[in-house]
């Protein structure tokens, strides 16, 4: 499908700066733009290949200023990086296959029920007692267990599994080999060294629009339940532990691990390989780098840490300045070391 500049600009509530009636079929990284494509810039570090691109259309931000001269047609939007997530959204409704249906083979208990629009792969379980709302996609080889709800609009790609007694929510996403509801590391030492395994009898309760990456793990609770608040996002490889609770619209990059019984607040952003500690409370957001150590309570909104274990940036980066000059402050501390035995044999 082609769309115009105009088009884009009417879709986005933009402003055209060129020609409006150019078409664009595609899109594509700002440094590797090629006639037809439209690419956007919103990080100034790509700022330099505005001036180069071979993109027919690229969004900036009503505020960008061009040192060049650009020859491809600008639409300038509010923010540049949620409106091409815009387009691309739409552009994924427009491609993606229209799959509706029950596949065989594949398995729906009598007691579960589904609504309209329902969508069933091959090889794919449905326990009883489930109850799956409208326009839901669930893949191939899922497995959905039993008294499980599911709210509409949810996506279940293949290989997920979502454990007994869990709730979905709806406009939610889980993404191939994500399990969902796994029992919580939960084990009694003994007298005699082996471990005792607690049971887990709680459950995991994904709010709606809750985004989980391929092949992360959210443990069901001791008791009561493990949550994930409205909006918030998992990468790949990202561990929840049981009884975790996180705020809305937190977002958590590959490779994350949150130990039990961790709050963390809403809108904090983790970068990848992050690990928090037990027990312990997250203000709201509050910004962590990539493998950042959180050993106790962050209780500042909006704190922003570093390091292992985690401190405040600032803090952070000039101690990081200081650790690679340890080795040469070691040697000088020595060399003055000797200096001062040397003087006290002088002067005894």
């Amino acid at each position: 499908m082609e769309f115009t500049a105009q088009v884009i600009a009417n879709f986005l509530g933009g402003v055209v700066e060129g020609n409006p009636e150019v078409k664009v079929s595609t899109v594509s990284k700002i440094e590797e733009g090629s006639p037809g494509s439209l690419a956007f810039l919103a990080n100034p570090k790509y700022a330099p290949y505005i001036y180069t691109t071979n993109a027919s259309i690229v969004l900036v931000n009503a505020d960008f200023v061009a040192e060049q001269p650009i020859k491809a047609t600008l639409v300038r939007v509010k923010n540049a990086y949620e409106a091409f997530a815009s387009l691309l959204q739409l552009y994924a409704q427009q491609t993606e296959p229209q799959l509706s249906g029950v596949e065989t083979p594949s398995f729906i208990h009598p007691s579960a029920a589904y609504g309209d629009d329902f969508y069933l792969g091959a090889f794919a379980y449905i326990s009883g007692d489930v109850r799956i709302g409208s326009r839901v996609k669930i893949y191939p080889q899922v497995f959905v267990g039993k008294g499980v709800i599911i709210g509409d609009n949810t996506t279940i790609y293949p290989g997920a599994v979502i454990y007994h007694e869990c709730t979905i929510g709806s406009n939610c996403i889980i993404h191939a080999g994500a399990v969902i509801g796994a029992d919580g590391f939960g084990f009694a030492s003994q007298e005699d060294a082996n471990y005792k395994k607690i049971p887990q009898i709680g459950n995991v309760v994904l709010e709606d629009y809750v985004e989980i990456g391929a092949n992360a793990t959210v443990d069901r609770a001791t008791m009561g339940s493990t949550i994930l608040h409205r909006g918030v996002k998992i990468d790949d490889h990202v561990h929840i532990a049981h009884n975790v609770e996180v705020g809305e619209n937190t977002v958590m990059a590959a490779q994350c691990g949150v130990a039990g019984s961790t709050k963390i607040g809403k809108n904090c952003m983790f970068g990848g390989q992050v690990g928090a500690s037990p027990h312990i409370k997250i203000a709201d957001g509050v910004m962590a780098g990539a493998q950042s150590g959180i050993a106790g309570d962050i209780r500042k909104p909006g704190t922003i840490i570093l390091g292992s274990p985690a401190f405040d940036v600032s803090k952070q980066r000039r101690s990081m300045a200081v650790y690679k000059n340890l080795p040469d402050m070691a040697n000088k501390l020595n060399e003055m070391q000797r200096t001062i035995e040397e003087l006290k044999k002088k002067l005894l």
